[in-house]
């Protein structure tokens, strides 16, 4: 018997707005993580511009193992210095020559578009990261294994998948997960930083919602060379606090509480025990990074839903199901849940290595509904609207290479 690819289930359980608790995180553009999948991703969004102009195709590659090690740093009141450099890794598969049709080997410059996007990435992102004299950045790569590479050549209407793995996204976010993604957003917006340029790049969000109380821990490195002296230091810590109060005004009327760089000894009057940093980044002082350890496809880490455990960044975004699947369900489970009597849509999609990526070997749709007729009025159309995403996932890649889907 021919079973269903699409399977789509009615959740007999509340929404996540009805849990007692829920735990969301965000680690913010700072993070030595969000370093680390920021570096993997601009690096295959290099490799793959080069790639088409070059030869009018992306070629195959994955640059998703990206290490930051974190280097030495003395801050202090009104400044400090840079001991030992940040150390940052790139390392993958990638093509690094192309045979052309005259039988000539044409050799990619791999080294230099891997390094010059990487500087590119952190002037960009960071005020008081010098690439050229805070980070070592260094790359290992290796050519990809002749049966990946077989898999991603193969000329036909839909690529093949290169790998056996799952992508997961959900819809809506609760509005904790929208008060995260706006709290760390908002405090690593250029708004703020021009107002109050003591507050760093590396900001991490928690929250705990407890029925209609919610927590957010918030960690915000701030900048030595601004602050002068503990009370100056204090001062920032309660400008942070404002602003989160304040932006949690705007997606909440929950009672939301706010505790900023909470392992701080405000006792120690020397500086050595708060949160100060001379670049920004907690990654100058020991704190390490790798790709995937952080920020799921929708932004977010959230233990209360379905994730996949995949590095959606680096990896090539053209066959890679455990980059494109990632991003599929969420753009599927978003028009889903969009649905009349549809409270929450959650897609899991199953690829199998070696066939159409068009074709996941599963998929499932599971739904939050108003009532068995609500479910069993929208079970056709859900599965109608995948199978649309599905269809259309070529496209995807334009997304990628563009930056207008979130991966981290």
């Amino acid at each position: 018997m021919t079973m269903s690819r699409i399977v789509v289930n009615r959740l007999e359980k509340r929404s996540i707005e009805n849990y007692p608790i829920e735990f969301v995180e965000r680690k913010g553009k700072g993070h030595p993580d969000y370093i680390a999948d920021s570096i993997a991703e601009v690096s295959s969004i290099a490799l793959s511009k080069y790639y088409l102009e070059q030869f009018g195709r992306i070629l195959h590659h994955n640059v998703d193992k990206v290490l930051v090690v974190g280097g030495q740093a003395m801050p202090e009141f009104g400044g400090g210095i840079i001991l030992a450099p940040i150390y940052v890794l790139i390392s993958g598969r990638v093509t690094t020559e192309v045979t052309l049709e005259n039988g000539k080997i044409e050799k990619i410059p791999v080294g230099p578009i891997l390094l010059e996007n990487a500087k590119k990435w952190i002037r960009e992102n960071f005020r008081f990261l010098d690439p050229e004299k805070h980070v070592v950045l260094d790359y290992r790569i290796g050519k990809g294994s002749a049966d990946l590479i077989s898999v991603f050549e193969r000329e036909k209407e839909f690529p093949h998948a290169n790998d056996t793995s799952l992508g997961v996204g959900y819809a809506p976010l609760s509005e904790t997960e929208r008060l995260v993604l706006k709290v760390e957003e908002t405090l690593n917006s250029k708004e703020i930083k021009d107002k109050f340029p003591a507050i760093g790049e590396d900001v991490k969000v928690m929250a705990v919602r407890q029925n209609n109380t919610i927590d957010l821990t918030v960690a915000v490195a701030v900048i030595s060379k601004f602050v002068h002296d503990i009370d100056e230091y204090i001062a920032v810590k309660e400008t942070v606090k404002e602003i989160v109060h304040k932006v949690a005004d705007q997606v909440t009327e929950r009672e939301v509480n706010v505790y900023v760089n909470t392992a701080d000894d405000i006792s120690d009057k020397s500086g050595r025990s708060i949160y100060l940093v001379v670049t920004g980044t907690s990654a100058e002082h020991g704190d390490d990074g790798q790709t995937g350890r952080g920020n799921r496809a929708n932004g977010l880490i959230t233990p209360m839903r379905p994730m996949s455990l995949e590095a959606t960044a680096g990896k090539n975004p053209v066959n890679h199901v455990g980059k494109i699947y990632n991003v599929v369900a969420n753009l599927a489970a978003k028009k889903i849940a969009s649905i009349d009597g549809v409270e929450e849509a959650y897609v899991t999609l199953l690829s199998q290595i070696g066939k159409p990526i068009n074709e996941p070997l599963r998929a499932s749709i599971d739904l939050v509904t108003n009532g068995d007729m609500a479910f069993n009025s929208v079970k056709y159309e859900a599965e109608a609207l995948l199978k649309e995403e599905l269809n259309n996932i070529t496209k995807i890649t334009d997304l990628i290479l563009e930056g207008r889907v979130s991966l981290f």
